[in-house]
């Protein structure tokens, strides 16, 4: 289990785009006086109290992950204990922050609802309050890397121990390559010190809803400065993504040619790269593949054929 907090929330500009979320999991339609919507930073890349961490990348495969998990009290799976659900997650970076290794600080925070009933009445006015604040998350990862040796330390190949310093090094587990989450939880002490109910002034749509509205205009479309910022942000990322999927897919094209290469294959350049060109990643993934099998393949004897079950010595050849 890893923890956050719980983020008390302004008056949002987005209300209408964020009750159509709301009215995704909804059987019937709730109007925005039926709910009460807050922002929770759920987990970051800190070391925390377990001496585990995040990875960045953990956090952004958590990002599309979390969305949709239910919100329970101190991780009781009861359907009785349910009290809210995340409708949307991004990960952000903390301005001015770093964690205790120095980095830069990120971390994953979500919105978040609470339908509004006698029942729920308490703890939403404890979440006001600053009472309830505190949240943890349980979610699964496929590897924890030691910080020491790099192995999984649920591995033979691992002997450190989580909080103990070697060679002045405290060690910390990495968590890597999440595989499910399944909920986030109001609990007394998280593991993570900076997770839970935060407050939060955003104002900005969140990225899907801007690109609803772009696709769903034909006419000149308004936005907010701070819709701009978000808008000249994700294109910015976007670009940096393709820089290295750009990158990625000429390492592919060296590597098949090199495979066309190995075996004896003659093709002009230009044919080559006319070939490449059309081909998509997992096109050249797996040509690259098959390829491989073939190159792993042992050549025939010059010296020696075989024809049906008979062999044919080197005396049939002359030299």
């Amino acid at each position: 289990m890893k923890n956050g907090m719980v983020i008390k929330s302004a008056a949002h500009d987005t209300l209408t785009d964020e009750m159509a979320l709301v009215n995704t999991y909804s059987r019937r339609e709730l109007s925005a006086d039926e709910v009460y919507l807050f922002t929770v930073a759920l987990c970051d890349n800190d070391i925390d109290r377990d001496n585990e961490r995040f990875t960045v990348e953990s956090l952004f495969e958590l990002e599309k992950l979390f969305v949709g998990k239910t919100g329970i009290i101190d991780h009781d799976p009861t359907a009785k204990n349910q009290k809210a659900r995340i409708i949307s997650c991004k990960v952000e970076s903390v301005e001015g922050k770093t964690t205790a290794l120095g980095d830069a600080l990120f971390r994953l925070t979500a919105r978040a609802y609470i339908r509004r009933t006698d029942a729920n009445k308490e703890l939403i006015e404890a979440i006001e309050a600053g009472i309830v604040k505190e949240v943890s998350v349980g979610c699964s990862v496929e590897n924890t890397l030691c910080s020491i040796c790099r192995n999984d330390m649920r591995s033979p190949l691992c002997n450190h121990i989580k909080g103990r310093e070697y060679n002045g090094e405290r060690c910390y587990g990495e968590l890597c390559a999440p595989t499910d989450a399944y909920e986030f939880s109001f609990v007394a002490v998280p593991a993570q010190r900076a997770a839970g109910v935060i407050k939060t002034g955003i104002k900005e749509k969140n990225m899907e809803t801007i690109k609803t509205l772009l696709a769903g205009s034909d006419k000149e479309l308004r936005l907010a400065e701070s819709d701009m910022e978000s808008l000249r942000a994700y294109i910015g990322d976007l670009e940096k993504k393709a820089q290295y999927a750009d990158a990625y897919r000429a390492e592919l094209g060296d590597r098949l040619k090199r495979a066309f290469s190995g075996l004896h294959i003659e093709i002009d350049y230009n044919t080559a790269e006319s070939i490449l060109k059309k081909l998509e990643v997992a096109e050249l993934q797996t040509l690259i593949k098959a390829f491989g099998r073939q190159s792993d393949r042992p050549a025939a004897p010059q010296l020696c054929r075989q024809t049906g079950e008979k062999p044919i010595g080197n005396h049939e050849f002359t030299i």
